[in-house]
């Protein structure tokens, strides 16, 4: 059976996954910089960024983490992560959740002293995530083209500190978004994120629109991109 040049660019690095030895992550990059978004944002952060991913959206701005990895040992993640000394750690991706470690990685990073967040794609159940880690929960919207994804459980398995993301990338994206968190009663329980595609949706009309509907959620701008533009890797 033949299957399409897009399924075969997925499966690739997730078999190289499914290889991995059993005390091995498939690593893209680990790197010290500023948390760039969510409530953190500003915030010195260490980025784990692991290689592999399951969705493809239409605004991928870290494309490279697809196939671009390399397998370490859980130990030497570990230990580079700790050895910047930021308080702070992310695990993004790729999407985090497909690696087998990740859940261990976790708990060795908060037994480190580490405040840790975990950025998903929303399509794989965040259950498996150790209590403490905070989560951000990129739920996909209709622009995104992943919305079939969604594992839409997620929203009840939100925690203290947890937060939800939406990238928009139209009005219409910021209509379903609104009504979703709207429906699911999402600002009563989390904080909510809409933010703008880069180089789709203009921040100053979202943030018209938040304002003149009193939308109960945070304009989330991609503070890095600010800082050093939108191509610029390893920060």
């Amino acid at each position: 059976m033949q299957i399409s040049a897009d399924i075969a660019s997925r499966l690739k690095p997730l078999q190289a996954l499914a290889g991995l030895e059993a005390t091995h992550l498939l690593i893209n990059e680990i790197y010290a910089s500023i948390q760039g978004e969510s409530t953190h944002a500003g915030r010195p952060c260490t980025f784990i960024r692991t290689a592999g991913c399951n969705q493809r959206c239409r605004y991928c701005d870290t494309a490279y983490a697809f196939t671009q990895g390399k397998p370490m040992h859980i130990d030497e993640v570990v230990r580079d992560a700790l050895a910047t000394g930021t308080q702070l750690v992310e695990v993004t991706g790729g999407e985090p959740l497909l690696q087998l470690l990740f859940p261990e990685l976790c708990r060795r990073l908060l037994a480190g002293g580490r405040e840790v967040l975990v950025e998903t794609g929303g399509s794989h159940d965040i259950a498996v995530v150790p209590p403490g880690v905070k989560v951000i929960l990129d739920v996909k919207t209709p622009g995104s083209g992943e919305e079939h994804a969604n594992h839409y459980e997620n929203l009840h398995r939100l925690r203290t500190g947890d937060e939800v993301k939406f990238v928009l990338t139209s009005r219409a994206d910021y209509e379903w978004s609104r009504a979703l968190a709207e429906r699911e009663k999402l600002p009563e329980r989390t904080v909510v994120l809409f933010s703008p595609a880069w180089g789709l949706l203009d921040p100053a009309e979202l943030t018209r629109w938040m304002l003149e509907d009193g939308v109960p959620a945070r304009l989330n701008v991609q503070l890095h991109k600010f800082i050093w533009g939108a191509t610029k890797r390893g920060v």
